[in-house]
């Protein structure tokens, strides 16, 4: 062969390379996916030619009792097949009250947008749905038909969440048939409706369970994540994620711990010194219109915010402008030192109970957090951790103390704070036009052995459980008839088990509390253990913590999610099972997450979300 000819060989050889490669990349995956249906579990193998194999995304949606809903609905019927259509020919009808009917229509427009982000392309940013399909699936028209019975549209701890979904195919029309008793139900119905749909990567169009029948309704009230936005700032932006990963979990509650002793990033018109003061810069800081625009873009997505303004301790910096404006001391041991003496971190502060201005200021910052988060239903009063050595090497608590005839002991300083937070109680119904909400407190001091119902009213607060899910103080409290939340850490705190940021070795809370120990949380079982006469309706649910010592925008999608979803599903459908047969979905639920924008941490290889039940020991 020449020089010439050869030269012209390997140039024909190199675009043929190129056309190969090309082609390989457009080829559809040589394996297929089959269910097992004594297990429900899709088995992946080489396609042969012979028939019945399906794409993995088409098995996950229609293989096993639930396909890949998550969190797993009460009762659940799902067919084999699968429909193929594109999002434009989504159509819907709304039979509601009219303020009911606008919600609904933004919750649409979020499931559609949900849609979207399974689309691959979605993340380059390219046109969507613009490929090359078929007349069947260009022909082929979803319709929902959403019919909502009542008129509420804010959540209480009484709302009714549940809903039935319909979902039937005849020729070229799938309809998916919605019912429900308020918004909140419809709303959950179409996040269980957007996971029987996915993307399918061979005809790169959207796949719908063909035919479905769900009846669901959550095992608790109050399902809720804590985000802790004092210690470190944490973005609008970052908390809409936070909103949106919850919504795809059905969890219904946004704890905001927005203020602590570290910072105040929240600006009140009437109080603008406290911003001044306690943000860490001028960009770190909530505004009106951001904490309204929060408030709005959980309720759309099934979520009450509720708000935290955690006294008398874990206060400080903010409120250093008492003293210039002829208010005096409105809190003690600000910024203290040691403050291992003084608080259980840095810094430290506790509101200044000596101090008749302080009750006016706070006065006001609950009429100010009422307009920004109402109608509230709940509101959060923190009240732990009170140092009560801080109080007593004050002077002007001593010696207001000793003139008033209460003494210096341990108990005087109890029932001085129970009368504060009596006086806390008064200022937030009075901010809140004279409607008591029940309020909702830590356990703390206060409620330790002995000490709960003389200091507070059962029917007017709800206990917080941060302790251990041994703690005998829980049977204790349930058995006075306190209503409880259960965020117990060696379960339930997210921010266990890093690096300590004050010393050296693990936090105090460590070890790591993973995915599986978050699932295995039975609040039941815990009361049920502890309780000498158990009153199911006094487990209201259950929250999962992230206090940001070491979080911030960064690191939170990873620090809360798929670990969420385990709580997520512990709280809708208390399962009797433990965590090994949710796993295969818990993996798929992440990877739903990640499509939506949420940067869920990895917990396996994706090689075992293709190979289900081949990771374990």
């Amino acid at each position: 062969m020449t020089g010439k000819h050869s030269c012209l060989g390997l140039l024909v050889w190199a675009l043929l390379l190129i056309q190969s490669s090309q082609a390989f990349f457009s080829l559809p995956s040589p394996w297929g996916y089959r269910c097992a249906s004594q297990n429900g579990t899709c088995i992946k193998e080489e396609k042969t030619g012979i028939s019945g194999f399906t794409t993995l995304a088409h098995c996950k949606l229609t293989c096993g009792p639930h396909g890949v809903i998550w969190p797993k609905p009460k009762t659940s019927e799902l067919g084999n097949e699968v429909v193929q259509f594109l999002p434009s020919n989504i159509d819907y009808r709304i039979s509601a009250h009219p303020e009911v009917s606008a919600l609904l229509r933004e919750a649409l427009a979020v499931f559609k947008n949900n849609l979207d982000q399974y689309n691959p392309k979605y993340s380059d940013g390219t046109e969507l749905w613009n490929d090359q399909y078929d007349s069947k699936t260009v022909a082929h028209k979803v319709f929902i038909d959403i019919t909502v019975s009542g008129m509420d549209t804010h959540l209480t701890l009484d709302t009714d969440e549940s809903y039935t979904l319909a979902v039937l195919t005849k020729e070229d029309k799938t309809t998916a048939t919605i019912i429900a008793s308020n918004f909140f139900g419809a709303r959950h119905a179409l996040e269980t409706l957007s996971q029987l749909i996915d993307y399918d990567e061979n005809t790169k169009t959207l796949i719908l369970v063909s035919t479905a029948m769900i009846s669901d309704s959550p095992a608790f009230s109050y399902r809720g994540i804590l985000l802790d936005t004092s210690r470190n700032f944490i973005s609008v932006k970052a908390i809409e994620r936070t909103l949106d990963a919850m919504a795809a979990n059905k969890l219904n509650t946004f704890h905001w711990h927005i203020t602590d002793s570290h910072s105040f990033p929240l600006y009140m018109p009437s109080l603008p010194k406290m911003a001044y003061y306690g943000a860490y810069s001028a960009s770190q800081i909530y505004y009106p219109a951001d904490v309204k625009h929060v408030v709005k873009y959980g309720r759309v997505r099934g979520i009450r915010v509720l708000p935290e303004f955690d006294a008398p301790a874990h206060v400080g910096n903010g409120f250093q402008w008492g003293p210039q404006h002829g208010l005096g001391n409105l809190v003690v041991c600000e910024n203290r030192e040691p403050w291992q003496s003084f608080c259980v971190e840095p810094p430290c502060g506790q509101l200044n109970i000596a101090n008749p201005n302080m009750y006016d200021v706070l006065g006001q910052i609950y009429k100010e957090m009422v307009d920004l988060f109402g109608p509230i239903d709940l509101f959060h009063y923190g009240g732990d951790e009170v140092n009560l050595n801080c109080w007593n090497t004050t002077d002007e608590v001593t010696d207001w103390m000793t003139e008033n005839g209460f003494g210096l002991d341990e108990k005087a300083y109890y029932n001085q704070w129970s009368v504060f937070q009596e006086k806390s109680q008064d200022l937030l119904t009075k901010a809140n036009n004279g409607k008591k909400v029940p309020g909702i407190i830590w356990t703390s001091h206060l409620t330790e052995a002995g000490r709960a119902d003389v200091y507070l009213n059962p029917h007017d607060y709800i206990i917080q459980i941060w302790t251990t899910g041994v703690d005998p103080l829980i049977g204790e409290l349930l058995d006075k008839n306190f209503r409880v939340i259960f965020s117990n850490y060696d379960h339930w705190y997210l921010d266990c088990g890093f690096g300590a940021w004050v010393g050296e070795g693990n936090n105090w809370c460590s070890p790591y509390k993973g995915w599986q120990a978050v699932y295995d949380n039975s609040p039941i079982k815990i009361a049920k253990n502890l309780t000498t006469s158990f009153d199911r309706k006094l487990v209201l649910g259950g929250e999962a913590a992230l206090w940001t010592e070491q979080a911030d925008d960064a690191v939170l999608d990873s620090r809360l999610w798929p670990r969420g979803s385990a709580l997520a599903e512990r709280l809708w459908s208390d399962p009797d099972h433990n965590w090994q047969p949710a796993e295969t979905r818990l993996i798929h639920q992440r990877q739903r997450l990640v499509q939506r924008g949420i940067q869920a941490d990895r917990i396996q290889p994706q090689w075992c979300h293709q190979n289900e039940g081949l990771c374990y020991l």
